[in-house]
């Protein structure tokens, strides 16, 4: 026999028509939740609202639901795009505002595929509306990590790096915390719902096992000191405006500043230049990199820089960071971000406006098989802006690397929240992994954070400055950082299937 239909024991039925005007209402909930807002209980109650959305509606309401619910958390959440389209692409407003509401809207397309697959296929099964909708949370969360090269922003769980639950972030990373934290909004949403003590009893214990397992984990050390003396490291925000980075007049002005900048930095064992810190192809600046070079290699230091390089064919370009002096090695970026490092469709659109002609935006992604930079005798495991965000990508390098460093330039998206997302990203790619992160920016924020993913040192944004710390060698590995995501999103997969199974074991007759 079927499964019997969902019976509503609460008011949600008769608030069917408030449900367009609360669905983004939910979904912006989950920006809020993140930084720089940090205000982390408005994820939980995102979904419990959530919850309560989807719990009496049939599949084609849950695609209209789930559509706003995305529209409400993607257009608060990432429209930091428009500065990028407007400001640096030189977009007219209308033509900015549009192409802004039509990234958010296709992104919120997967909020609506994920709200017609719960309806329709999970939350029928046993524990579907408990824990079903927790991992299919987290599923699609990863989905969006790889569909179309991925856009893994706005994660629950991110918003949880200074809360108990953090103590999980080790063993499951960020997609373990999305899972506590949305299955604490079905709990409470199912606690409304009953509104019976038993059952409420019930949730309960699931949180508090899973918020004081967090606790006490917390406090666990992972990893350990390589040594008792830590590297000192320099990292330079020389906060060039973008649009004189790329006009070539203004190249003389930038290679004298960054001169004048790093004369009194080479007695630090680290020197950080942010992403393509210098705007030419290095070949190119070959002769005016060697004295630096050797500068550095006297005082036993290493600078690592970003620059664009040129395949050895000279068909390819790639935007690549570099270590000379006493490091070595070069790194080509992976995940090249759309339209800002490559054009989609380029033989259409290429040309149309001055966006889709943004400067260095024919760069070919970089092989999947490199190894580490070499800061003297120390592994670097190397990432340029975006990468930092991909956390399978992150762990994958840093379990042969002794240090995380990541340069971006976000001065793409001005002073808008976006730059502010990107660091609390970086902090928990630390955490997960278990190591020091260095991230050096143009215009902020430059940030030196420990391997639990606390911020030691950081910058001002919209200045020029120099942020001088220390940074620790850590051995060992963290969980995470020993097998990435795999076993959480196998778990998901596993708890679906058994859920499946019991379903057809209860409700189904051969």
């Amino acid at each position: 026999m079927a499964a019997p239909a969902a019976t509503p024991r609460d008011g949600t039925a008769r608030l069917t028509w408030l449900m367009p005007l609360l669905a983004p209402v939910a979904g912006g909930l989950v920006t809020l939740s993140l930084a720089p807002y940090n205000l982390w209980p408005a994820g939980i109650l995102s979904c419990a609202l959530y919850c309560a959305l989807l719990c009496t509606c049939t599949p084609q309401q849950a695609l209209w639901r789930g559509w706003l619910y995305g529209l409400g958390m993607f257009g608060s959440g990432v429209s930091w795009v428009y500065v990028s389209i407007h400001v640096y692409g030189y977009a007219p407003i209308p033509l900015a505002v549009l192409l802004t509401v039509l990234f958010c809207a296709g992104l919120a397309l997967l909020q609506a595929l994920f709200a017609w697959s719960y309806v329709r296929w999970v939350r029928p099964l046993p524990g579907g509306m408990l824990l079903g909708f927790p991992v299919l949370w987290v599923l699609f969360e990863w989905l969006r990590s790889w569909l179309l090269t991925g856009f893994p922003w706005l994660y629950l769980g991110y918003a949880h790096l200074d809360t108990w639950i953090a103590g999980w972030a080790p063993i499951l990373g960020v997609y373990g915390l999305s899972f506590i934290s949305a299955i604490s909004g079905s709990c409470l949403f199912l606690a409304w719902r009953s509104r019976q003590p038993a059952t409420a009893v019930t949730y309960t214990v699931i949180l508090a096992t899973l918020w004081a397992g967090g606790a006490v984990l917390r406090p666990i050390e992972w990893v350990a000191p390589a040594s008792r003396e830590p590297l000192t490291v320099s990292l330079y925000q020389p906060n060039i405006p973008l649009e004189k980075k790329w006009d070539r007049a203004w190249l003389p002005h930038i290679l004298a500043q960054y001169e004048d900048a790093s004369q009194a930095l080479y007695q630090y064992d680290i020197v950080l230049w942010p992403e393509s810190a210098v705007p030419r192809y290095f070949q190119d600046m070959q002769r005016w990199f060697t004295p630096l070079a050797e500068r550095a290699s006297d005082r036993e230091s290493t600078l690592i820089t970003g620059i664009p390089y040129r395949g050895d064919s000279g068909g390819e370009y790639f935007n690549s960071i570099t270590a000379l002096g006493q490091g070595s090695g070069v790194y080509h970026k992976q995940r090249l971000v759309p339209f800002g490092e490559y054009v989609p469709l380029e033989d259409w659109l290429r040309g149309l406006i001055a966006f889709f002609d943004l400067p260095m935006s024919h760069f070919s992604p970089g092989p999947a098989d490199q190894g580490p930079l070499r800061a003297g005798a120390y592994r670097v495991a190397p990432y340029i802006c975006y990468e930092v965000v991909y956390p399978n990508l992150v762990a994958g390098a840093a379990r042969d690397a002794d240090l995380l460093v990541t340069i971006s330039n976000d001065s793409w998206f001005g002073d808008s929240i976006g730059p502010l997302q990107h660091l609390q990203m970086a902090r928990m790619r630390a955490l997960e992994n278990g190591r020091y992160m260095l991230r050096g920016t143009n215009n902020g924020v430059s940030a030196i954070i420990d391997q639990r993913g606390r911020i030691l040192a950081r910058s001002e944004q919209f200045v020029e400055t120099t942020l001088n710390g220390e940074a620790q060698v850590m051995l060992g590995h963290t969980p995470f950082g020993s097998f990435g995501v795999t076993p959480m999103i196998a778990g998901c997969f596993l708890a679906l299937l058994v859920m499946g199974l019991m379903h057809r074991a209860l409700w189904r007759e051969d």
